[in-house]
């Protein structure tokens, strides 16, 4: 039987006046996902993700009785207004019975739309956004959970990083003056700020700081320039957009500092490679809840590595981890068997306690958020390596260790 290409089945499923009869047993898996845009190479591991586990499930004969199919809402360029669609799509389709996202909004606002439907939500998006709405009344978001760990890190661990690598020797650090180029959106600019107060706490002169609208940057000479005049020691820029992020290093690299380049998630992304090519090797990246894929995290070697098998390219963040989210749910589905109960199923993904691809997930009960530290789920640093991508801290989790860019002396 031929398969069902996603793109039908997400208008076979959320077409309006169109019903669908499904088999009494089975559960409609609602994913928010960027399918179209400027994240579509992120959407498109989520779905694959999902996918995966439902294909694997449902070659056992389901789970507690239930067999599964992903229902798919486009939430495009994650502006309020197609996040809002998207989700009340979802929601209004029968049958669905809990939804996951990678990340849909970034100010995680559609949390409220959820606990207000009573519906199971696992998200992987930014995990400030996501506390700020639970902490206040944990009790009436029993439905909501966060994949990703607290984003603390991001904003307070890339200066210790720095000088870690200064005091052994494999950087010279000039003058500890900083470049900080952000997007004006609530992920980049979060992380921006608090990496401002970090660097200004140790004592480093922030030379550069720059925020541009959200959206597809033409060109980044202007900013540049700027750069250029002060030569800083470190370059950052938390614009997480792929292509933002590509062209950005490649117009740096047509007459770079003596700077090291930090860059915000993009270099995880498959498609930051493929549009940067050999510029990319020596660029830093860090990430929380990614897929530790090295001998220190066997899971995170095993499954990075069926990915590929499976889909013939390696998974950046979201196709593993949208794997094991959707195993969560089944794992909570097992133990309350009935998905309809929305309420117990929620009780049983926040007690969830178990290894997954990104580290040892457990959830804080105040805030839903998945806890983070080396015990737990860690903040990884990464090096880009002649297209690979090499874990360099923490060392129980490394397969690697740090190289000088190109571009820079000591």
């Amino acid at each position: 039987m031929q398969k069902i290409p996603v793109a039908l089945l997400v208008y076979i499923a959320l077409a309006p006046g169109l019903a669908v009869p499904a088999a009494a047993d089975q559960v409609k898996i609602g994913l928010l996902a960027p399918l179209t845009g400027p994240s579509a190479a992120d959407g498109d591991e989520f779905v694959k993700g999902v996918e995966w586990a439902i294909e694997e499930a449902n070659a056992k004969g389901g789970v507690a009785g239930h067999t599964f199919e992903v229902v798919v809402a486009d939430v495009k360029d994650h502006s309020a207004a197609n996040v809002s669609s998207a989700a009340e799509r979802l929601l209004g389709t029968n049958g669905v019975e809990v939804i996951l996202t990678g990340y849909a909004s970034l100010s995680m606002f559609e949390v409220d739309l959820m606990a207000e439907a009573d519906m199971p939500y696992l998200a992987a998006g930014p995990s400030p956004s996501f506390a700020a709405i639970v902490s206040p009344a944990p009790e009436d978001y029993w439905c909501c959970w966060s994949y990703t760990a607290s984003f603390k890190g991001y904003e307070t661990d890339v200066r210790p990083a720095v000088e870690a690598l200064a005091a052994r020797g494999e950087i010279s650090l000039r003058d500890k003056s900083v470049a900080i180029i952000s997007s004006d959106n609530a992920y980049s600019r979060t992380i921006s700020e608090g990496m401002k107060l970090s660097f200004e706490e140790g004592g480093w002169k922030i030379v550069v700081d720059e925020l541009v609208p959200f959206g597809e940057v033409g060109d980044w000479r202007a900013i540049l320039a700027k750069v250029r005049e002060t030569s800083p020691d470190l370059v950052i820029n938390t614009d997480y957009l792929p292509g933002n992020s590509a062209l950005f290093l490649n117009q740096f690299l047509e007459s770079p500092t003596n700077s090291l380049v930090f860059l915000q998630y993009a270099p995880s992304v498959p498609e930051f490679v493929k549009l940067t090519g050999k510029n990319s090797s020596g660029v830093l990246y860090n990430l929380i809840t990614a897929p530790l894929d090295t001998p220190g995290w066997p899971r995170g070697q095993q499954l990075m590595g069926a990915y590929k098998d499976r889909y013939g390219a390696d998974s950046g963040t979201y196709g593993v981890s949208l794997y094991e989210m959707t195993n969560m749910y089944f794992e909570a589905l097992e133990k309350v068997g009935d998905p309809t109960d929305h309420k117990a199923i929620g009780a049983a993904i926040g007690a969830i306690k178990r290894e997954t691809v990104a580290g040892f997930h457990e959830f804080d009960p105040a805030t839903h958020v998945a806890l983070q530290s080396n015990n737990h789920v860690p903040v990884s640093f990464w090096q880009i390596q002649d297209g690979n991508r090499v874990l360099i801290e923490p060392e129980k989790f490394s397969n690697g260790a740090f190289v000088l860019p190109s571009w820079m002396s000591k």
